[in-house]
């Protein structure tokens, strides 16, 4: 049991509000909140002239996680220790199924890889390849024991996680029964599949290609289409990373007619952009995930649709492989080369500093998108996602002030890159509390592998949310 604290001197942001409090902490929760609070027996912690924020959530990582004949870099251990030092005190992992396998099995794998290793709380959302009377059969139980309340559905990597518009469709439906919210990877992997070979048969393998032959139009149409099925079907979506101005389009319009349809963006996409795959010496390599980075006009495009409510959160989409030994088995064909880059740690200091600081969201929206929409969203509000009585003490306490660069040679990840190194930033975690204990503490670790709790999260809608037509009052 974690021993009483007291935070004092910080300014308290929550979704909603701003003010300067003290903070008590008995336990795991949050116990008190008010002016000039004292306890003989707790120990002080003086956040002067620092924010406090409820604990970051991401809703997309892949730690250990098997992908073209290798495997992530970044285990349960070192990924939820990178995240705890960006301020980050919970995750939503995904969990992979195979056709023809019980989804237990699945999970039991998962369950396995997360023991004895995080250091941050977490959770997982479950891949649905098929959608069959075995499967159908198997969801009840998945929600009910293993409070798995999210399906992911890939429409995209023909031949190895994507499924048809049928289980797409079925699996909609499905979610609307038994209160789940369904995921997309939305890209039409048909026509990603025709473009690949095309590519290649003309001696395309450059890094470039993977952006090339997965253009815009085919994340636009696959967005679009995911939104017509979840109407059709009465049901609700969550589509991940989005990257461009085409897939936001097809958001707000589906939103605008009244579809429960939410979107995510990744700081990849607000940062970075289609050049850096140009990088010689196959440095463009580091930069390959899907979808692919833009054109940077497209940025604006996505800083704006957060700003307006279009976009909701913020994932990592956390998937880190080396440079040397694995990005490297894509030289002369970019095909091979592992999807997926390493964003935990900076997630939530890139969207402070390239969007407080630089006025494009309020230091609200900034709390909402990085923790408590998508502690709504997914099930753990408000036991998480706010600063209140009652709440877990998941706490970050901030420097807004604080001036760095990113670089691979001082980041916690195991990978051996940094994708936004020499990004000069603003602001950065100073300590941060999970469930009451400190995991970093004046910059410095001091958490435990093991010591993260797996969460078992409610129903969608169970909890106290926001309505999709309702907009955040700032």
């Amino acid at each position: 049991m974690a021993a009483k604290k007291l935070i004092k001197n910080g300014i308290i942001v929550t979704a909603s509000d701003q003010y300067e409090a003290d903070i008590l902490i008995d336990g795991e929760t949050i116990s008190s909140i008010g002016f000039n609070l004292s306890s003989a027996d707790a120990e002080v912690i003086d956040a002067k002239g620092c924010y406090i924020f409820p604990g970051a959530i991401d809703p997309h990582t892949h730690l250990d996680m098997p992908f073209g004949g290798t495997v992530t870099k970044d285990d349960f251990e070192s990924g939820t220790m990178a995240a705890a030092f960006g301020g980050t005190t919970s995750i939503i992992d995904f969990c992979l199924t195979e056709k023809g396998r019980p989804l237990q099995d699945a999970i039991k794998t998962w369950h396995d890889k997360s023991k004895d290793k995080a250091v941050i709380d977490y959770s997982f959302h479950l891949m649905i390849g098929e959608m069959n009377e075995t499967v159908l059969k198997e969801l009840p139980q998945v929600i009910e024991k293993e409070g798995i309340t999210s399906f992911k559905v890939f429409m995209a990597y023909k031949n190895v996680f994507q499924a048809d518009d049928a289980t797409l469709f079925h699996t909609l439906k499905a979610a609307k029964d038994l209160g789940a919210l369904v995921m997309v990877h939305a890209e039409n992997g048909d026509v990603i599949d025709y473009l690949t070979k095309e590519a290649l048969e003309n001696g395309n393998t450059d890094p470039i290609y993977h952006a090339l032959t997965r253009p815009p139009e085919v994340e636009g149409e696959a967005t679009g289409r995911a939104a017509q099925l979840t109407s059709l079907a009465d049901s609700q979506l969550y589509v991940v990373h989005v990257s461009c101005a085409e897939a936001v389009e097809k958001i707000a319009e589906a939103r605008n007619k009244g579809v429960e349809i939410w979107g995510e963006t990744c700081p990849q996409y607000l940062a970075l952009d289609k050049t850096y795959l140009e990088k010689p010496n196959f440095e463009g390599a580091k930069y390959v995930w899907s979808p692919p980075l833009r054109d940077k006009w497209h940025q604006e495009v996505l800083w704006n649709a957060l700003k307006s409510g279009q976009l909701q959160t913020l994932g990592s989409d956390q998937c880190s492989f080396d440079f040397e030994g694995q990005k490297t088995l894509g030289k002369g064909d970019f095909t091979k080369i592992p999807n997926g880059g390493p964003m935990i740690e900076d997630r939530v200091s890139i969207l402070f500093s390239e969007g407080v600081k630089k006025g494009r969201i309020s230091i609200n929206q900034f709390v909402d998108i990085v923790s408590t929409r998508v502690a709504k969203l997914f099930g753990m509000f408000p036991k998480k996602g706010t600063i209140s009585v009652g709440a877990d003490a998941d706490i970050v306490i901030f420097d807004p002030n604080h001036e760095r660069v990113i670089s691979a040679s001082t980041h916690h990840m195991a990978v051996d890159y940094n994708a936004f190194e020499g990004m000069k930033i603003t602001g950065e975690p100073v300590s941060v509390l999970v469930r009451g204990d400190f995991v970093v503490r004046d910059k410095q670790f001091v958490g435990k592998a093991g010591n993260g709790q797996y969460i078992k999260r409610n129903k969608y809608g169970a909890t106290s949310q926001l309505k999709q037509n309702q907009t955040l009052s700032i």
